[in-house]
């Protein structure tokens, strides 16, 4: 049996655990892979169902091409923009192999972490303001592959708010993330000549050699000292195994955190050449999300530390990461910007992904007095 630990936010709806974990319940069980637009849909109708539920009144749900996104509003002049998403990585089946658990006090399930929990937290957090005015969520179908089709909305309502707090998961120990490095994806296409493998190889121009070449070469671009990562992740290459492979493909993941880094990586990879003649090469991507700087956080984490005083609990703490997310965009526009505000617990994007129960209550609470605060 799960406590019922209760709160209010002065005279605000009375919220309690458990209802919250029906909430979770609800969500996770509910699948939403990335780009699958019927799921996606059931999911944002899901999402809405509990805002009209906690909230007493009905968000908007905005179609786009990757998924729906769902939209919330109070009313009154904007002043806070919380911002989310309810697309995963888990793929379609996830949920009937591991569906919502409670054992042990950790709450289980596909993206129960990343971030369903911190979707059920904002609603829950904003139910037990009594004034709610000012306030917008915005949760999102596409952050998880880059936000193509949210961005525009979500930097537009960021500047009309003038304050963002992004509901990704906690860092380590419950942290809020003052600072993330900025994200991108490069593909590289090896383009050669297909031919047969064992009657004339030297025929063909092999794609998968010069490939590899570059892999090793691309894997120095990174840079300890500015805390610049490159790394590649995925490689394609040939078709059957007595074929000279006609093309190869490779994805590299890159995080960047100081300036001018962006542009050093783009002229690197513009510049990549082979020793395999005949080979030649494409380079796609890039660098998509901007950097979040420390000085994004600067207004907003010295209240939720007064907030947590506020309230009698543990300190907060703030860190940097590498990992990005839709705050990146709201910080690169100038509007001030605290993420982390999600659940506590961790695995995020693993079988074993988790939220720590019992700090659930707390974490809506010093939400509450966040945006109380705001």
């Amino acid at each position: 049996m799960v406590p019922r630990r209760r709160f209010s936010g002065q005279t605000g709806q009375m919220t309690d655990l458990q209802a919250m974990l029906d909430d979770l319940e609800l969500l996770v069980n509910t699948e939403s892979p990335s780009f699958d637009v019927p799921r996606l849909t059931e999911s944002a109708k899901a999402v809405a169902r509990m805002m009209e539920h906690r909230l007493g009144s009905s968000p908007q749900i905005i179609d786009g091409p990757a998924g729906p996104h769902v939209h919330w509003i109070a009313g009154g002049t904007p002043k806070v923009l919380i911002v989310g998403h309810h697309d995963t990585v888990f793929p379609v089946g996830s949920c009937a192999a591991r569906p919502f658990t409670v054992a042990d006090g950790k709450a289980t399930g596909p993206g129960v972490f990343d971030m369903k929990g911190g979707i059920v937290l904002a609603v829950h957090a904003v139910a037990a303001l009594a004034d709610r005015s000012g306030i917008e969520i915005l949760i999102t179908s596409d952050e998880e592959v880059g936000s193509d089709t949210s961005r525009e909305l979500i930097e537009r309502r960021a500047k009309a708010c003038g304050n963002v707090l992004v509901f990704e998961p906690s860092a380590d120990g419950g942290a809020l993330k003052t600072a993330r490095k900025g994200t991108g994806t490069f593909e590289v296409v090896v383009h050669g000549k297909a031919a047969h493998a064992g009657l004339e190889p030297e025929k063909g121009i092999n794609s998968l050699v010069a490939a590899a070449e570059l892999i090793t070469h691309i894997a120095t671009f990174g840079d300890p000292a500015t805390a610049t990562t490159v790394t590649p992740t995925v490689a394609a290459a040939g078709t059957v195994d007595n074929v000279v492979p006609a093309e190869a493909r490779v994805r590299v993941d890159v995080r960047v955190e100081q300036p001018g880094e962006k542009e050093r990586l783009e002229a690197l990879f513009a510049s990549l050449t082979t020793t395999v003649p005949g080979a030649t090469i494409e380079v796609h991507g890039g660098i998509t999300r901007p950097p979040m700087p420390a000085t994004a956080s600067a207004k907003l984490f010295p209240l939720a530390q007064a907030a947590a005083t506020d309230i009698g609990i543990a300190e907060v703490t703030g860190v940097g990461v590498g990992g990005g997310s839709d705050g990146n965009f709201t910080a690169a526009i100038g509007v001030p910007t605290l993420d982390g505000m999600g659940a506590t617990g961790g695995g995020a994007h693993a079988d074993h992904e988790y939220v720590l129960v019992d700090t659930m209550v707390d974490r809506a609470r010093l939400v509450t007095a966040l945006i109380q605060r705001l």
